[in-house]
């Protein structure tokens, strides 16, 4: 999967090191002092990178734990993010993870022990109900049979009484979690979009069916599972697509007892979506109608409320319809 795997020497005799090299007995290993040497070289092409991207294994010394965008969560009011990953395996058009990182290579964080304890003292310091976002990033699961993530974290969190932990993701990756006894505060969020979307924009990543089958799988072992429809894309056929996407929930997942959903139209930081359709100039999502205001593009603000209205309401149709949170940049 990686021909080339750069491994900081910090690191190197690590546990978490040496299982993951022991994974890729073929690959050529290379030492290094510190990760940025090769995942923030300038002048690099994202695009040829992509198409076979290296591993970086390092260590994370500082500003692991960070207050997530106004934005992002559940309206809750302690919400922190943090990558145990940087970048991601899959190829979503629409990522603003190409518009922030110049590398498309991989790079996982093997202390994972630090994190955990980070997360330890806030929520001792805090005392009250404290979210933690993965995904942010990267993909919470997409190479969780390699990092073993779910299962490191999942064991450590669970028993911190006022943390919660969300994994997003787009990855079929369960296998781990099904072998886990199911947790009340570990929510496994599961990002959504019609089979149209995922064709043309979300590249490398499982199908719309893969997806709901993953997390009915969770829903029957008992975990929480959560919905993100988040970014909604203003394409062709718009309704006719989310609607049958919608259909498709509620009929092959309990709707009634998902954690949550939440909806937010398509955004991007300015730089980031400069970067970004740059990158793919011929590419129609980026020759929508978009605004910019305070830093951010996204669909003019009539366009995005007429998108999340007709969502939020198509969603309200249908009975015990659990909560849904609109993430908007207002």
């Amino acid at each position: 999967m990686f021909s080339f795997i750069y491994v900081e020497k910090r690191i190197e005799k690590h546990p978490r090191t040496l299982k993951i090299l022991s994974q890729f007995p073929k690959s050529t290993v290379i030492t290094c002092e510190h990760y940025g040497e090769i995942f923030n070289r300038h002048q690099q092409d994202f695009r040829i990178q992509k198409k076979d991207p290296c591993l970086i294994l390092a260590e994370k010394h500082n500003k692991r734990i960070m207050p997530a965008p106004a934005e992002y969560g559940l309206n809750t009011t302690h919400n922190y993010y943090f990558s145990h990953m940087l970048n991601c395996i899959y190829d979503c058009r629409y990522c603003f993870l190409q518009g922030m990182f110049q590398s498309a290579h991989n790079v996982i964080f093997v202390n994972y022990e630090d994190f955990i304890e980070d997360i330890r003292a806030l929520a001792v310091k805090t005392k009250e109900p404290m979210w933690f976002y993965s995904g942010y990033d990267c993909d919470s699961l997409a190479l969780d049979p390699i990092t073993e993530f779910s299962k490191s974290f999942i064991e450590e969190i669970s028993s911190i009484d006022n943390a919660f932990l969300e994994l997003r993701t787009k990855s079929t990756q369960v296998r781990k979690l099904l072998e886990m006894k199911p947790r009340n505060n570990v929510i496994c969020a599961f990002s959504l979009s019609p089979a149209a979307v995922i064709k043309t924009l979300e590249h490398q990543t499982p199908s719309l069916a893969a997806r709901l089958s993953a997390a009915k799988k969770l829903q029957l072992a008992g975990w929480p599972v959560a919905l993100r429809l988040d970014p909604i894309v203003f394409i062709e056929n718009f309704r006719a697509e989310y609607t049958f996407l919608i259909e498709q929930i509620t009929e092959q997942l309990d709707f009634k007892t998902l954690h949550s959903i939440t909806i937010g139209a398509f955004r991007l930081p300015k730089g980031f979506f400069k970067t970004v359709k740059n990158l793919y100039p011929e590419e129609p999502l980026f020759s929508s109608q978009f605004s910019s205001d305070n830093g951010q593009v996204s669909y003019v603000k009539s366009t995005e409320k007429k998108i999340l209205d007709w969502c939020e309401e198509s969603l309200k149709n249908h009975n015990n319809c659990p909560s849904i949170y609109r993430q908007t940049l207002n």
